[in-house]
């Protein structure tokens, strides 16, 4: 239970979970956080790091931002937000060089850019800078993971279309091959992650007209 007797998971809290997942998705919904969906998604691998390295920048942020909202001054809150994201990129980025050299180093600078994400400026600003830490953390994650379920849809089909694989790992036989199919190399290309991802928001907005009523 919180500090006004609502439970931890009510309604108004799993709501802050799961509306990112779906009608105020980060990505499709708000169009934010695009440069990385173009950027990282070739394979399954990196998008998986990413979207976890994403989660865990912008729950902790969330709810630390929300922990000094009454103290940060109003005149510097963005240096202080700004301040509170590179720090756990930081971390997160010298976690990754610990425990997954091979795949921080195809992130390359991408796992820095995460400190411009403005998926993770916006939640900050818009949400932790307003409520108490166990929303924000919630906002935190249900935003993450809306953002990493889209980087993994696009990365699931530009790796099984473009390469054969998935997480490395071949799964279109051997025997397509012989009979003529090829890999998709267009779908290596960033421009076909972007086509991706609007085929997902046409999808999305045709089974939502309120989405669509609403823009």
């Amino acid at each position: 239970m919180n500090s006004d007797n609502e439970p931890l998971f009510s309604a108004k809290n799993l709501k802050l979970l799961k509306e990112p997942l779906g009608s105020s998705n980060p990505i499709t919904v708000q169009v934010l956080g695009i440069c990385s969906a173009l950027a990282v998604t070739v394979k399954l691998k990196p998008s998986i790091v990413m979207a976890i390295s994403v989660m865990a920048v912008l729950a902790v942020s969330n709810v630390v931002i929300s922990l000094l909202r009454k103290r940060i001054p109003p005149r510097i809150r963005i240096i202080v937000q700004l301040v509170v994201i590179a720090t756990m990129v930081i971390l997160v980025d010298e976690i990754l060089k610990a425990f997954a050299y091979e795949i921080s180093k195809q992130l390359s600078v991408f796992v820095g850019l995460i400190i411009t994400n403005c998926i993770i400026m916006g939640r900050l600003e818009a949400f932790a800078m307003g409520n108490k830490p166990w929303p924000s953390l919630l906002d935190g994650l249900g935003n993450a993971a809306g953002y990493g379920l889209i980087l993994i849809i696009v990365a699931f089909f530009r790796e099984l279309l473009g390469s054969g694989t998935i997480l490395d790992y071949q799964v279109i036989p051997n025997s397509f091959y012989e009979f003529g199919y090829v890999n998709n190399g267009l779908m290596i290309l960033p421009p076909m992650a972007l086509i991706v991802v609007g085929i997902i928001i046409w999808i999305q907005r045709s089974r939502n007209k309120d989405l669509v009523e609403n823009r």
